[in-house]
């Protein structure tokens, strides 16, 4: 399996480069647009490795799968091991009893144990203490230190990025195609689902772990990136159209950041970006298998907790003929 091209640059294709240099099988890597920069999922990512707060809407695979991707991105970047808490407006405790009914791997916290985890929220300014749950197994990293981090793994094994455009008819041998809603005309049910995101700056806020808001209409997650920097999202809208933010998901997304607490009303807006995530009609992501060509796609919002399964699933087929649980045959 010396001939071994990958076609696409995010988040799959480095790792499908990373996996495949493990079995020691050296592959040319290729992107339109050469290495990641700010475009694309990849790029726009919360980088939350969170499989148990996932479980309340994804299928068992996501969960099973995602709790192996912490120890697989350490051996590449840093990640923090600090948990995630999910949190709810007092009107709305009922959200968090179905997401609690809908999870595992959680406990409920409250008072003081809140105010040791996160003390910016336990006790919010005009507003009564809060109910959390905390999943203590969860991790986080920073999406574009990972990336970079990844590439420079790559290099060191020989692998670097080429910019170019090739289709599958212009490669020899065995394919990886990687390019996420690029690759839509060749697998049918491939969807585009809208995703926004808002990067803040504050002193005034202080977080050290991924938090979620839930909200029957505008769901938040927040997660910290250091230096007084929060990233925002994410909206998810059944639309293929691309674009920057749109003003309405800005207001929803800032108001719930408000509701959060109430300090974000002074951070600056530092950064906004809008993609759409590639998603198969059950949120699975998958290798499909076309002859010589195997796409790793479907990623959904499930990029970098998912993007090593499928990665070492492609790669221990490629080295042993073997087909994982994540294998579709097209």
């Amino acid at each position: 399996m010396a001939d071994v091209t990958i076609i696409g640059a995010g988040v799959a294709g480095l790792w499908a480069a990373y996996a495949l240099s493990k079995r020691g099988i050296t592959p040319r890597l290729i992107d339109r647009v050469g290495a990641p920069a700010a475009h694309g999922c990849s790029w726009w990512a919360g980088g939350m490795l969170a499989p148990f707060c996932e479980g309340a809407t994804s299928e068992p695979a996501v969960i099973a799968h995602g709790q192996r991707a912490a120890s697989d991105w350490a051996e590449v970047t840093q990640v923090q091991h600090k948990g995630s808490l999910v949190v709810t407006l007092a009107r709305d405790r009922a959200e968090m009893d179905r997401f609690a009914r809908r999870t595992e791997g959680h406990s409920r916290v409250t008072g003081d144990a809140l105010s040791a985890l996160e003390p910016d929220l336990a006790h919010p300014a005009g507003q009564p203490g809060r109910e959390a749950l905390y999943f203590e197994t969860e991790a986080h990293l920073t999406p574009r230190r990972a990336l970079a981090d990844l590439q420079a793994a790559l290099a060191e094994r020989g692998i670097v990025i080429e910019q170019a455009e090739l289709h599958h008819d212009d490669i020899q041998g065995q394919i990886i195609d990687c390019r996420g809603m690029a690759a839509a005309p060749h697998l049918p049910g491939l969807r585009g689902v809208r995703g926004e995101m808002v990067m803040l700056r504050t002193s005034e806020v202080t977080l050290s772990r991924p938090v979620r808001l839930l909200h029957p209409r505008h769901p938040l997650y927040i997660v910290p990136r250091g230096d007084g920097v929060f990233m925002l999202g994410a909206t998810q809208i059944e639309s293929e159209q691309r674009g920057p933010i749109t003003a309405r998901a800005l207001l929803e997304l800032l108001s719930a950041a408000y509701a959060l607490h109430p300090a974000f009303a002074e951070a600056e807006v530092i950064e906004t970006g809008a993609d759409l995530r590639p998603a198969f009609a059950d949120h699975v992501p998958r290798v499909v298998q076309q002859g010589r060509v195997l796409h790793l796609n479907g990623l959904f919002r499930h990029g970098y907790l998912m993007a090593p399964a499928l990665a070492h699933q492609a790669a221990y087929f490629l080295d042993t003929g073997t087909k994982g649980d994540l294998f579709h045959a097209d």
